[in-house]
């Protein structure tokens, strides 16, 4: 298993971001998952598989904010930092990360998920790459409907771009091709839902927000099953 290669400096960039967002945010909450619902595996594959929206705004003091963009926030190192840019520094944020932050990286790594799932059912070269490629469109497409539901009542206008530390493992899978893409493209997957699983496990049990929980927790089972199902494919795309 090769999950550490996909994160590149922007870890640095992402953690100094939730601590300063968690302090600076007075928009209600942020937005956004990779999850889905609490059927696990047994998730409707037949979900609407049209895009979803690209990238993130949060609340409406930050119109058209870029997430892209570590400059666009305040207290966010650049790239290039001389902090600890490693899985760990990142997912040590996830016991302190207020419900807002939850939600702008869970939406983030959705879009992620969206969005290299529809380049992988073009560009990979193995048919069960392929296959698990357009169950991630399908399920984080529906998540990211599912995510309304709990975002519009707190106020949180949907993202639109990726955050700084998934468009950095965005640009290194799709710089692939062949075989090479393939094994980029599930190892970044099984790294994401690594990632989400910590982060919702948090939120399963200590969210402030009531509804910010319940998805936590519906959305696990997604989750759990997507990483292992990512863990097994990476291992013989290897």
């Amino acid at each position: 298993m090769k999950t550490t290669k996909v994160f590149p400096q922007f870890l640095v960039a992402s953690a100094l971001l939730f601590s300063s967002a968690c302090s600076t945010s007075n928009t209600g909450t942020g937005s956004g998952t990779t999850s889905g619902s609490s059927a696990g595996t047994g998730m409707n594959t037949e979900a609407t598989s049209g895009t979803a929206d690209t990238g993130a705004t949060l609340g409406t003091n930050n119109p058209g904010t870029d997430m892209r963009s570590s400059s666009s926030y305040p207290g966010v190192a650049p790239a290039g930092g001389t902090a600890a840019t490693d899985m760990t520094a990142f997912m040590s944020t996830f016991a302190t990360m207020q419900d807002p932050v939850f939600l702008m990286t869970a939406a983030s790594s959705n879009l992620l998920e969206i969005q290299l799932g529809q380049a992988a059912t073009q560009r990979a070269s193995n048919a069960d790459v392929k296959q698990f490629a357009q169950m991630m469109v399908d399920h984080h497409t529906k998540a990211t409907q599912q995510l309304k539901g709990v975002a519009t009542p707190l106020g949180v206008t949907m993202p639109q771009t990726l955050m700084p530390i998934h468009q950095a493992m965005a640009d290194k899978v799709l710089a692939k091709s062949g075989k090479e893409f393939d094994e980029a493209y599930m190892d970044a997957m099984e790294t994401a839902h690594k990632m989400d699983v910590a982060m919702f496990e948090v939120k399963d049990k200590a969210a402030d927000t009531p509804t910010v929980k319940s998805f936590a927790t519906q959305t696990l089972p997604m989750l759990r099953s997507h990483e292992k199902m990512a863990s097994d494919l990476e291992k013989k795309v290897d």
